[in-house]
């Protein structure tokens, strides 16, 4: 039912010619200044650990914000949504994941997008040492699959004060984005992922020694390889088939039970239409789904404004009393 067949983006600015341009230049280009975060440190129950950033006001409601692969809290798309929301009266948490702040985390394990115990850890502590009466969940790329797969897991069971979930640009289905990553069009992304992760992975290879075997590396030729020899042993999963159904949001989607938004562009050079469930949308009375023709992945700019059409669509969902 919620499929939104009008977006209301106006389209990217015509310098932008394509998905490429349009994900590429604000990646690179952006700045967004004014925001100050205040870091704490969230020690996990398995001991490890990562840092929380807040823009902390006492405010009496907050945005929790999870950024995107090999991302973190700095990103231009977490600071500028922090930056609106917070114009708006609310608080903001944008959290690093595992690895992601600067500082390598203790564990073996990464990150992953299927991971959402830390997340589940993260709003827990937010709500045992702080009071507020609403709680949005914001998230970017992989953040937003981790989103959504909290909000479909955990359903009814979620704290009553989780009121809306908003995903943009999310791979929603994990085997369909590794096959779009390995399209030639599609090796610049490709390759910039994968030495980031390999240098993390050399880093645990030399920490924990015998657990990775790095002269694999020779034998990938898809990321499904990289994921089959690396990502899911280093993050507890059996194979590359387990990693995929275990971390694809849409496998858990249909539990969702607050009104979630996902937007993702019809031209993300990172995602293939599987990502974007109309067919669970269409029977779905809390999922959302908007797919705007252009905008790339997580791009989505609007000539002469501060914000992208994006961030300013999560925050009116959001605040809408009826979405």
């Amino acid at each position: 039912m919620p499929v939104l067949r009008q977006s209301s983006y106006p389209g990217a600015p015509r310098y932008l010619i394509n998905g490429h341009f349009q994900t590429i230049v604000p990646s690179v280009f952006r700045k967004i200044e004014g925001v100050v975060y205040e870091r704490e440190r969230l020690t996990l129950a398995d001991g490890d650990f990562v840092d929380l950033d807040w823009v902390d006001r006492k405010r009496d409601k907050i945005a929790i914000m999870t950024h995107g692969l090999e991302g973190d809290s700095n990103r231009h798309y977490i600071r500028a949504s922090a930056k609106l929301f917070a114009q708006q009266g609310w608080d903001v948490l944008a959290w690093n994941c595992r690895s992601c702040s600067g500082e390598m985390n203790r564990a073996f394990r990464l990150y992953n997008h299927g991971e959402i115990g830390d997340i589940a850890e993260v709003i827990d502590h937010v709500l045992r040492t702080r009071s507020y009466r609403e709680v949005a969940l914001i998230g970017f790329s992989m953040g937003g699959n981790i989103t959504l797969k909290y909000a479909g897991v955990h359903g009814k069971t979620a704290p009553d004060v989780i009121k809306k979930v908003v995903a943009i640009s999310s791979p929603t289905d994990l085997e369909a984005s590794a096959k779009q990553l390995d399209l030639p069009k599609n090796r610049f992304y490709r390759n910039r992922f994968m030495k980031k992760l390999i240098i993390k992975l050399q880093q645990k290879s030399d920490r924990f020694p015998g657990k990775l075997d790095m002269t694999r590396l020779d034998q990938v030729r898809l990321w499904r390889d990289f994921d089959e020899l690396f990502s899911a042993p280093v993050n507890g999963y059996r194979d590359a088939d387990d990693f995929y159904a275990q971390a694809s949001a849409v496998n858990y989607m249909a539990g969702i039970a607050v009104p979630s938004l996902l937007i993702n562009a019809e031209n993300d050079p990172l995602l293939s239409p599987e990502c974007s469930p109309a067919w669970l949308a269409e029977k779905h009375p809390n999922i959302y789904l908007e797919t705007p023709k252009t905008g790339g992945h997580v791009g989505f700019g609007v000539r002469g404004d501060e914000f992208s059409w994006a961030e300013r669509r999560a925050l009116e969902f959001v605040l809408r009393s009826k979405p």
